[in-house]
């Protein structure tokens, strides 16, 4: 877990800790929830309508792009970001979607839930968030 990471609306508790089997996500976040932006499951898709990406490391560079687009609409980013829900087909692909996450995602990391879903025919992950705006 990364202490050095700073938002000013969004810390990790001092006492935070989790297991040496998490991933790249915070046990616990303290939020300063003036503003909430909160965008709608993104999935890998361009804004023609067709599927970006065959593997889940596409897929996933291409849905969290798109969360991100969706983010600066409200002018937030991914910093901003506090919750993440994951919808993946196969709970197997678990690492791999992590590995890219991991890469793109900033500190201190959004707390996250993750289950296997059925999705779209062509999809294979989902991701919606919710972020804290900085105040205006």
């Amino acid at each position: 877990m990364a202490d050095g990471a700073y938002h000013p609306l969004k810390t990790r508790p001092r006492g935070a800790t989790q297991h040496v089997t998490a991933g790249p996500y915070s046990p616990v976040l303290e939020v300063d929830a003036t503003k909430l932006v909160v965008i709608s499951g993104q999935v890998a898709i361009d804004m023609d309508g067709a599927v970006l990406g065959e593997t889940i490391e596409e897929q996933t560079r291409a849905t969290l792009g798109n969360c991100a687009r969706q983010l600066a609409s409200a002018d937030c980013s991914l910093a901003d970001v506090f919750k993440v829900n994951i919808y993946l087909t196969d709970l197997g692909q678990w690492s791999r979607f992590n590995a890219v996450y991991d890469t793109m995602m900033p500190e201190p990391l959004p707390v996250r839930t993750a289950v296997q879903a059925v999705l779209l025919p062509g999809f294979l992950v989902e991701i919606e968030m919710w972020a804290v705006k900085a105040r205006d």
